[in-house]
């Protein structure tokens, strides 16, 4: 029982390892919602993939917490017409930036040997809090506003 225990514990650390990880880097470059949302739907995406993979070679099913994104609170309250040409928006982001977090994340999750579905919890917060702000942004200008970490986060 205690190895099980030490193991959850490890386990836990690993996650949070790479969620201080990723706080940290967004919060020292003052990456923009829009770079960070980019980087973490990808890993979502290959995880999710990965999971699914493995899943069916064990004739399984991914459960939704893994397989889908997580509810958003997005305050409709104003109406947003955010209207963006795509091939501008890929010529303002800072692909430095973006290989900074993406090898962040990478690095992290090999390093640590986190299982895929952990590191997979800790993006899919990740996702939910960026899609949120995504949601809620009313100009393009804010997509361009570094990520708010709440203080509970």
């Amino acid at each position: 029982m205690n190895v099980k225990f030490m193991d959850v514990i490890n386990e836990n650390e690993k996650m949070l390892f790479l969620h201080q990880n990723i706080v940290n880097l967004v919060n020292q470059l003052q990456i923009p919602l829009v770079e960070v949302s980019l980087v973490v739907a990808k890993y979502t995406e290959k995880l999710t993939n990965r999971l699914n993979e493995v899943a069916i070679e064990h004739d399984e099913k991914l459960l939704e917490i893994y397989s889908k994104p997580w509810p958003l609170e997005i305050n409709n309250s104003q109406s947003s017409e955010i209207k963006f040409e795509l091939d501008k928006l890929m010529g303002i982001l800072d692909n430095d930036r973006i290989d900074i977090l993406d090898t962040l994340i990478r690095t992290s999750i090999n390093l640590e040997e986190i299982t895929l579905s952990d590191s997979l919890l800790v993006l899919r917060a990740w996702e939910k809090l960026v899609r949120t702000q995504l949601g809620n942004s009313k100009s393009p200008g804010e997509l361009f506003s570094t990520v708010e970490i709440p203080e509970d986060f």
